[in-house]
């Protein structure tokens, strides 16, 4: 493997773990708030505890994502150096802001850890909200560098350095938006479902069922809301790849023709040397519909993409059918509960239900990973499109091998670390707890 290749595999290793612990970093304080407020106007001693248990979850992870993000900081200037010559000047005040948010976050959750009863209640439930709110800001600014990345905003030229006149103007790259809403709904998703999942799995060995009810009901409304908006946030990202990125929804799409009324393709296996897909569904000027309103709609294919611009086909066509099918699901699973819910007043009790949330506090971060991989094999073979190939921005030191060797063993040392001490957590016993309350179905 040559030094761009390994390079990728490190930073691709990377992100892929630091990504989770991101999303962690951005949903737990929101539904430690949502515990904090419920055990605050009900008085219940089970969202107290809950509230006092994620906190530790949250420090744990927070630290961990800390490691990795610090992690990924470094890789940026030793595996890409070309590109932080050139960009860092545009990505660089990104980065800050990232920093500030970051640091404004770790300082609240001291207070979220430790000042629980040396604080005001109102103080320490507004230092959780200033926790939430920098998790996602965190997030949000990090994700502008990838719209940056995936579709850059007109920039400035000196010697051989991008600048801007306004560096604000970053924020105008034309994904932005729907991006930062997108990974934002994706971090909530991750993190309701996961926790349901987690309560399920306890439910059905038998554990504290009051306690663990009462932890659903924190964890599914916002996985459930989340899910339901992605599709809609997915929709309006895809008419912005359809009018701004015609060679990633090509792609992601496997839509090798140029046509009108394309269709849309369920699944299918392309074959990228012969421009066919095999044991596909397509769904009749779907395509043109999807991404313009228009079943008449001409949609760009990967005929009118020169050969040497464009993005590995079959990898990025499968990831994003993972996306929509584990997305699906989610989807699929939420409209479900929510009925459940509206007609009967409460959760479902069945055991498949809880089986259901299972499944889909793995559906969640896969569906999160494969959507990762669709926006960045779509920007291939540019790190930063049309302006600098990956091939050009990475080191040409030698000796990657090893140092992705040690960097995979640090990982997997780390996410059996993370395992270890959460599992400590939820080893705990719980209080015996009267039961939960059961609201009127009216």
């Amino acid at each position: 493997m040559d030094t761009a290749a390994l390079a990728r595999a490190q930073m691709g290793l990377s992100l892929a773990f630091h990504i989770v612990f991101a999303a962690f970093g951005v949903g737990l304080p929101l539904l430690l708030v949502i515990a904090d407020t419920f055990a605050a106007r009900t008085g219940d001693e089970r969202y107290r505890l809950l509230s006092r248990r994620m906190a530790k979850g949250t420090a744990i992870l927070f630290a961990v994502g800390a490691v990795s993000g610090t992690v990924l900081s470094l890789e940026l200037g030793l595996l890409w150096p070309e590109f932080m010559r050139r960009f860092g000047e545009v990505v660089g005040p990104l980065f800050a802001l990232e920093g500030v948010a970051f640091f404004l976050e770790a300082i609240f959750l001291g207070v979220v850890l430790y000042g629980r009863d040396r604080v005001s209640p109102t103080a320490y439930r507004l230092s959780g909200v200033v926790v939430a709110l920098s998790g996602a800001a965190s997030a949000a600014f990090v994700t502008v560098v990838n719209a940056f990345m995936n579709l850059p905003v007109e920039v400035q030229w000196t010697q051989g350095r991008a600048f801007l006149d306004e560096p604000w103007r970053v924020f105008l790259a034309p994904s932005a938006l729907t991006q930062i809403v997108h990974v934002l709904l994706s971090c909530y998703a991750v993190t309701g479902f996961v926790m349901a999942a987690v309560h399920a799995t306890l439910l059905l060995r038998g554990r504290e069922p009051s306690f663990h009810r009462a932890a659903l009901n924190v964890a599914l409304p916002v996985g459930i809301v989340s899910a339901l908006v992605l599709p809609l946030s997915g929709d309006l990202s895809a008419k912005q790849v359809t009018k701004h990125q015609p060679w990633k929804l090509a792609a992601m799409e496997a839509h090798f023709e140029t046509r009108a009324c394309a269709p849309l393709l369920i699944g299918g296996l392309p074959d990228e040397a012969t421009g066919t897909v095999r044991f596909g569904l397509e769904v009749p000027c779907g395509l043109s519909v999807l991404g313009k309103m228009d079943p008449n709609a001409v949609i760009t294919g990967l005929d009118q993409i020169p050969p040497a611009e464009r993005p590995p086909v079959t990898r990025t066509h499968l990831s994003f059918q993972v996306m929509v099918g584990a997305g699906g699901f989610l989807a699929l699973l939420s409209v479900f509960a929510l009925g459940w819910r509206w007609r009967k007043g409460a959760w479902p009790e069945h055991r498949a239900f809880w089986w259901s949330l299972v499944a889909a506090g793995v559906a969640a971060p896969v569906a999160m990973e494969a959507g990762w991989l669709v926006t960045e094999f779509g920007r291939q073979p540019y790190v930063v499109r049309g302006l600098l190939l990956t091939a050009e921005a990475a080191t040409k030191v030698d000796g990657l091998m090893p140092r992705l060797l040690v960097f995979s063993g640090v990982y997997v040392f780390l996410a059996a670390t993370v395992v270890s001490l959460l599992l400590g957590l939820f080893r705990e016993p719980e209080p015996t707890l009267p039961p939960l309350p059961v609201p009127d179905a009216a």
